[in-house]
């Protein structure tokens, strides 16, 4: 079983949510038996295909972005013929590019499409949109959603229930390094040994804004991990906020992160839209036995996360109960651990990497599947055609 995923970035050019995903997807797939490719666009110049945690990666330059949007003409090529070696082509939707380079390089073999999120932000570039993508959701042979949140709350989707499931992503500990003593001592000396944590690209949707005015009178150490297009509003919100116990790491390595979620008391996670349409690093949380406090935004963070259970969830862009909320774990260590443990059950439960891939391993079987009994009834069928009068 041959897979292509498409997708507009990916490691080493960045490190999101989704790029965590597919990777994990890849990693947990290849072990039973599917052959991964990945397709994605890059500014570098050495665009050599390379070998990543046991998937090739194809990277083509990319071109140019239109209100995010990142535009290949080299993709439609490589898409092309890159699809016409594999059995699946597994879409990461959403990226407006991606569904006019399907029908431009005319793929014809069986269709998967991860439903990442719905777009929220650029609503009037969205009708123009809006053609395009349902045309492309039509057109594919599976959407998956994940998770049952998401699905229930999207309108978009709504559309398509004959032909979306839901799919939970997963990770898998062990691709995370063991935490290093020598990282943990140099942490736990900058910061302490108790502090809220961050994690991810600092986006719009995060809600970063509502955190930092929710520490306002507080003392409680917050790291916040990451860089992206919002970092230097928020050091100056920060700044202006007087906010002393807020630290900014910037980008970390892998073996950086793992150390601070063994260290942290709890993940913040203060997304507000549904642009966060899951939260991979609140499940990265659970996956450490952390406690959490996230938005009710209708999406998968609440899914991850059950108030009162595994951590607690707050109106989104209210930073009084996201204070308060602070507070509540701040002061109660039991509940803390208590919710932690519970988190870390969840994730073992529902959102491990084996869990994904055997699902989606099984979905691509059952593509594949109906794709070739659809090819056989239609030869059956013009073959026994009875002559023309």
């Amino acid at each position: 079983m041959r897979v292509l995923h498409f997708y507009k970035t990916y490691y080493p050019d960045s490190v999101g949510g989704i790029e965590q995903v597919i990777r994990q997807l890849c990693v947990g797939t290849t072990r039973l038996g599917v052959t991964n490719t990945v397709l994605s666009l890059s500014r570098q110049k050495d665009l050599v295909p390379f070998q990543f945690d046991g998937h090739t990666v194809h990277r083509v330059p990319l071109n140019f972005e239109i209100a995010s949007n990142a535009c290949s003409m080299q993709a439609l090529g490589a898409l092309a013929r890159m699809a016409n070696e594999a059995d699946v082509v597994h879409y990461h939707f959403p990226w407006p590019f991606m569904d006019m380079a399907h029908f431009v390089s005319r793929v014809k073999k069986p269709t998967v499409v991860s439903y990442h999120s719905d777009i929220v932000r650029q609503k009037h570039l969205l009708r123009l949109y809006q053609p395009l993508k349902h045309r492309f959701l039509r057109s594919v042979d599976s959407i998956v959603a994940a998770s049952p949140n998401y699905l229930a709350s999207s309108p978009v989707l709504a559309r398509y229930s004959d032909k979306t499931r839901v799919i939970t992503y997963g990770l898998d500990k062990t691709t995370y390094p063991a935490a290093d003593p020598c990282r943990l001592a140099h942490w736990r000396a900058r910061i302490g040994p108790k502090f809220f944590l961050f994690v991810g690209v600092l986006r719009y949707y995060k809600g970063l804004h509502i955190l930092l005015e929710a520490a306002q009178g507080l003392d409680y150490p917050i790291v916040i991990v990451g860089t992206g297009p919002e970092e230097q509003a928020l050091k100056e919100q920060a700044g202006r906020l007087g906010l002393t116990n807020v630290v900014f790491t910037g980008a970390l390595d892998e073996a950086d992160k793992a150390a601070l979620l063994t260290l942290c008391y709890a993940l913040a996670f203060p997304s507000h839209l549904r642009s966060e349409a899951f939260g991979i690093s609140l499940l990265e949380g659970a996956m450490y036995g952390k406690a959490m406090i996230s938005c009710e935004i209708g999406t998968g963070t609440t899914y991850i996360n059950i108030g009162g259970e595994t951590g607690l969830a707050v109106p989104p862009s209210d930073p009084q109960a996201l204070r308060g909320a602070l507070r509540t774990l701040w002061g109660n260590p039991d509940l803390a651990r208590r919710m932690g443990a519970q988190a870390e059950a969840r994730y073992h439960e529902l959102f491990t990497s084996e869990q994904m891939a055997a699902n989606y391993t099984a979905l691509y079987q059952e593509l594949v599947a109906r794709k070739a009994t659809a090819s056989a009834g239609g030869s059956v069928g013009l073959a026994g055609l009875p002559p023309t009068p």
